[in-house]
């Protein structure tokens, strides 16, 4: 389906871009691991081209696109492109899925704030459970109850690195956090993006945002046992991991403005084998009601959009409204 030399492209991006995911990759079957790792490659790529560069506009109306052009057959000639394209053809990926993505990353391009969690849960939509549901699709799962829990792994994990980044983005002036949380815990937003420092009061709001990434890592486990018996590990995997990095954050006093919370290789390594025996596990035990909890409201859109297997307009008109905001400010500046 993809390229070998596309494929090792891709491989190396991952390897030195998002080691937690490598790690857990290795766990997942090669049918599902070589194409989990080109879609890894694309959104990583296409998330520093937006984040690192000085025209976040025009790298985020370019990837556009990009992405025109691989649901049109004609891939940008890139080894992210060209495996991202065989992946939407071999898996048929509903357009809706990267779209969301995209329309993330426009968020972030605007520099859009969120005033509480479902603002937060909104934009970890976008950015994270869009690719816990599209990891669904190459598994070739679609029941609604497994996209469901996928979606909430991958709101925990963009809530965990939320809270483990914080002092990185506030330097960079942006900031993540619910700001009703932080007003409530008496930190001034506009002094305190000034000068970033871990008071009790930025403490209280990253443990409070950790124990909502808890609570939705507990959710997720409850799906993994409807997902392909092969697959099961490595999405464990992802689950301790990220975690793992949590846990991190939590040893260190909630303080992720001094420091980064990191996790070391020999974790890593521990957390493969628990993921191992924990997929044991999961194989013989019954299905609990939790597997059934509807959706939380901020991805269900992306649930419907997987389950049925078409795009949702909805979804693309909003997508693209925010792309027309996007060049409307940036005619302004350039005016």
């Amino acid at each position: 389906m993809i390229a070998e030399r596309d494929m090792e492209a891709c491989r190396a991006a991952i390897r030195t871009g998002s080691l937690s995911f490598h790690a857990a990759s290795r766990l997942l079957p090669s049918a599902v691991r070589d194409p989990a790792l080109a879609l890894y490659a694309f959104c990583r790529l296409a998330d520093d081209a937006v984040d690192e560069g000085d025209d976040k506009t025009g790298a985020v109306l370019r990837l556009h696109d990009r992405l025109d052009r691989v649901y049109a057959g004609r891939p940008v000639d890139a080894a992210a492109d060209r495996a991202f394209a065989a992946v939407v053809e071999g898996f048929e990926m509903p357009r809706a899925l990267p779209d969301a993505l995209l329309e993330g990353m426009a968020w972030d391009a605007v520099g859009r704030r969120y005033d509480d969690l479902s603002g937060v849960l909104a934009y970890a939509a976008r950015v994270a459970a869009a690719v816990g549901a599209m990891m669904c699709v190459l598994m070739r799962v679609r029941d609604g109850d497994a996209l469901a829990r996928a979606c909430d792994l991958g709101l925990a994990m963009q809530l965990t690195n939320i809270a483990r980044d914080v002092g990185e983005d506030a330097r960079a002036g942006r900031v993540y956090l619910p700001l009703g949380w932080l007003a409530e815990a008496g930190v001034p937003l506009e002094p305190w993006l000034n000068a970033p420092v871990a008071s009790a009061g930025v403490r209280r709001v990253v443990r409070r945002l950790l124990a909502e990434a808890e609570r939705l890592y507990v959710r997720s486990e409850a799906g993994v046992g409807a997902l392909p018996m092969g697959c099961r590990p490595g999405i464990f995997a992802a689950r301790l991991i990220y975690d793992g990095i949590g846990a991190a954050v939590r040893r260190g006093g909630y303080d992720s403005v001094g420091q980064r919370a990191r996790t070391t290789k020999a974790q890593k390594i521990g957390w493969l084998g628990l993921a191992v025996a924990k997929s044991a596990a999961v194989s013989v035990m019954p299905r609990g009601a939790v597997l059934h909890a509807p959706p939380v409201p901020e991805v269900a859109f992306l649930v419907q959009a997987a389950a049925r297997a078409i795009p949702s307009r909805g979804r693309s008109d909003a997508l693209l409204g925010v792309l027309a905001q996007l060049e409307a400010r940036d005619r302004g500046l350039s005016a």
